[in-house]
This record gives C-alpha cells, structure tokens and sequence, in this order.
C-alpha cells in the first residue's frame, strides 16, 4: 500500500500529536540539566521543579502588597481584554462587512477606506490610544479592535459576495425585500465565516494585547512577563507563555467546536469551512 494511503487510527493520532510537544519538553530538559550541570545558579534555562514551584507561588500565595493571586489575576484581566476586544470586532465585522458585501453603494463607501486602514500597522496607534484614551483598559482594547477588524471586515465582505447569485435571485423572485434577504440567506451563511474570522484573529489579538499590556498595565500575562524580565526571571516567562499559548489553543478549539455544533452543514467533507 502506498503512504500517502496510509491513515493512523485514532489512538495513533494522538501519540503522534503528542510525540512533538513530548520531544520538545525532553529536549529543554536535557539541555537545562547540562547548563545547570555547569553553573547550578544559571537562569536561562531553569529546570522544570523551579518553573514549577515559580507558578506555584504566583497561583497559591497571596502577594504581600495586594493580596493577590497574581497568576490568577493577570490571566483573568488579559482574558477580560482579550474577550472584550474580539467581542467589538466582531460586532463591527459583522455589521460593516454585510453592508459592503450586500450593498453596492456600501461597498463603495467602505471598502477603500477598510483597505487603506488595514495597511496600518496597529502597534504604531498604540501612543495614540494612549494619548487619546489615557493608559486604561480603553486604549488596550481599542488595539485589538483596531488589529483585527479590519482583516474580519474584508473576510466577512467576501463570504457574502462568494454566495451564488442564484439564491439572490430567488429570494428575490419570492418577494423577499433586501433586509429579508440578509436575514434569510446572507446571516446563516455568515456566521460560521465570522468563527472563523475569530479563530485567524486569535493570534494578532494576543500580540497586540501582550504589546498594550507591556507598555502600560499594573496586571495583567504581558505586563507580567515584561516585569519580571530585569530579573531573567525565566521560571516564570517560560511558564507564562506556555500558558498564553494553552489559552489560545483552547480558546481556537472552542470556537471550532462552537462552529461544528452550531453550523454542521459548514464543516462537511468538500466545504470551504
């Protein structure tokens, strides 16, 4: 039989799905144990006991200024951010990228504008933010607003202009007024694209909330990391971004899982979703 016919079964699947992360970890081990070996007091490459013990303190041990579960703290305000900010994308995405996917008069009136502004690099707004909207939660949320809407808007733009004409005509020949249209045929067919729009910017959203959190923040994963860096305090940089990563992966698979329960007939063998 030939490979490319080859499948694994399902308990394969998941031993080669591991076997990365597995070789990964074996690897930082081995190597963390021979610059240890050299200088027990290395910081670069701290072992796994002292990552460990790290996050334990910042999750169990209330902080003597605050009072606080610091790992706690920072993840619940970066997600609070994080969430916040897609959250107003995606209401934007979907409102803006309707009209100018359905009425042309719309898409005259917005597509140049959200071409021209999505060639922006968002980092280069965030003193403006700042500026404008001082050093609250305002200004880092108004950056993954400004990051990520714009790719949703053009995603969900051409979604609604891929949907076959015909139906369009259809509807249409039933009688069916502009705004029943988008209700009937555009939105169903809308929805698991906005998903997925959500799911591509999961990752910018989390630079450009890491980047805010860096500047200007009392809380929060990126301010954590760019905190403890003076210190090469890797115990807890490496941890924490393993965590930022974990939570992104999560949250990707929830909106997956999200899409396959809710929208079925969009993830069907030959679909585009």
């Amino acid at each position: 039989m030939r490979l490319i016919n080859l499948r694994p079964t399902r308990a394969g699947a998941v031993w080669l799905a591991v076997l990365p992360f597995a070789a990964l970890v074996a690897a930082y081990v081995i190597a963390s144990q021979i610059r240890l070996a050299e200088n027990p007091s290395d910081k670069l490459l701290p072992s796994l006991a002292t990552m460990g013990q790290s996050m334990w303190d910042l999750a169990f041990t209330p902080d003597r200024r605050s009072g606080d579960l610091l790992f706690f703290a920072d993840t619940l305000a970066s997600l609070e951010r994080l969430f916040a900010g897609l959250g107003i994308s995606a209401a934007i995405a979907l409102v803006v990228g309707c009209l100018a996917g359905f009425f042309p008069y719309a898409r005259a009136l917005f597509a140049p504008f959200v071409a021209a502004f999505s060639l922006i690099p968002p980092i280069t707004i965030l003193p403006i933010l700042f500026i404008t909207l001082g050093l609250g939660e305002a200004a880092k949320i108004g950056l993954i607003v400004i990051g990520t809407t714009p790719a949703m808007i053009r995603t969900l733009a051409q979604a609604v202009l891929a949907i076959p004409e015909e139906e369009i005509v259809k509807a249409q020949t039933l009688g069916a007024s502009s705004w029943q249209i988008i209700a009937r045929i555009f939105l169903p067919q809308v929805w698991p694209v906005l998903i997925a729009a959500l799911r591509i910017g999961l990752i910018p959203a989390w630079i450009f909330l890491i980047s805010a959190e860096a500047i200007a923040a009392t809380e929060g994963l990126g301010y954590r990391i760019f905190l403890v860096r003076r210190y090469l305090a890797m115990d807890v940089i490496l941890p924490y971004v393993a965590w930022i990563t974990l939570l992104a992966y999560v949250t990707d698979r929830c909106l997956s899982f999200a899409s396959r329960r809710l929208f079925p007939w969009a993830h069907l063998k030959g679909a585009s979703l």
